[in-house]
């Protein structure tokens, strides 16, 4: 049952990658760069915070974010909470950019709804969250806290 759980999730990873490169494109973004710079609209968060969110590596996030930064697309402030790892904050271009993707997305989002149903597409959130959650705290994972 794991390797089937574990195929279906590859799949769906690449499916939902490539939608994510389509709809990130009229803002001149990567899949990727608009997830380092969706992941502090509402806060800004240091780069370890970001990877810890994304459940990726730190070193992943800190080249994606100073591309960001190099485009101007987001900024380095001081994090009051830690003199060293600064806070990643979106620039109002990075913002504008991402509003660039919201028809996109939310088109996709309705057309997908759509197929689904709106319960089963629910189901489906709330059985992803229980298997992320679940992977969080089973031991030998490399994720537990």
């Amino acid at each position: 049952m794991l390797t089937r759980t574990a195929t279906g999730v590859f799949r769906l990873n690449g499916q939902i990658s490539a939608v994510a490169e389509e709809l990130a494109k009229p803002a001149g973004l990567t899949a990727a760069s608009w997830q380092v710079l969706g992941a502090v609209l509402r806060e800004p968060m240091p780069v370890a915070g970001i990877a810890r969110t994304m459940g990726h590596t730190r070193q992943s996030v800190q080249r994606i974010a100073d591309v960001l930064v190099g485009k101007g697309l987001a900024a380095y402030e001081t994090n009051p909470a830690h003199r060293r790892a600064k806070i990643l904050v979106p620039t109002d271009e990075g913002r504008a950019a991402v509003g660039l993707i919201t028809p996109g997305h939310a088109d996709f989002a309705r057309r997908l709804a759509e197929e689904l149903g709106t319960d089963a597409f629910a189901e489906t959130v709330r059985v992803l969250e229980r298997l992320w959650a679940a992977l969080e705290v089973v031991p030998g994972t490399g994720t537990e806290g």
